[in-house]
């Protein structure tokens, strides 16, 4: 197989790595490099979660910054997700789950959001009570 037939757009394939063939879903190169880039993204997250040094919103900002990030390294080296043509029902199956994850959850906090300001305090409760 010629460099040529291998990366051909039109079958569906590209550079990314992980994908090098078709026959092969993903190479053992591919697979070592997301690891231990999980792994890594996996430490850097456990480090900075107790941080002291950092005001509490830079640690939530830099925690979500590398969720996305090891979101992104499973998606790309271990689901072969990528943007060649014959990934499209992929993509989209995707984005329809990440749709309805969202729905859920801002809903949630919607919902969450709405009962602690319509509640009466706890004080209020309990005197009501006896």
């Amino acid at each position: 197989m010629t460099a040529q037939q291998r990366h051909d757009p039109r079958r569906g394939e590209s550079s990314t790595p992980g994908l090098e063939s078709r026959e092969a879903h993903g190479s053992f190169r591919g697979y070592i490099i997301g690891y231990v880039s999980a792994i890594a993204l996996t430490i850097a997250a456990f480090a900075i979660a107790p941080s002291t040094s950092m005001a509490p919103f830079s640690v939530a900002a830099a925690l979500a910054v590398l969720a996305i990030a090891q979101m992104l390294i499973h998606l790309i080296f271990f689901l072969h997700i990528n943007t060649a043509p014959m990934q499209k029902t992929n993509i989209l199956a995707f984005a329809a789950a990440m749709l309805i994850i969202a729905i859920v959850v801002i809903g949630s906090i919607w919902i969450m959001g709405h009962l602690n300001r319509n509640m009466l305090p706890m004080d209020h409760l309990m005197q009501m009570q006896r």
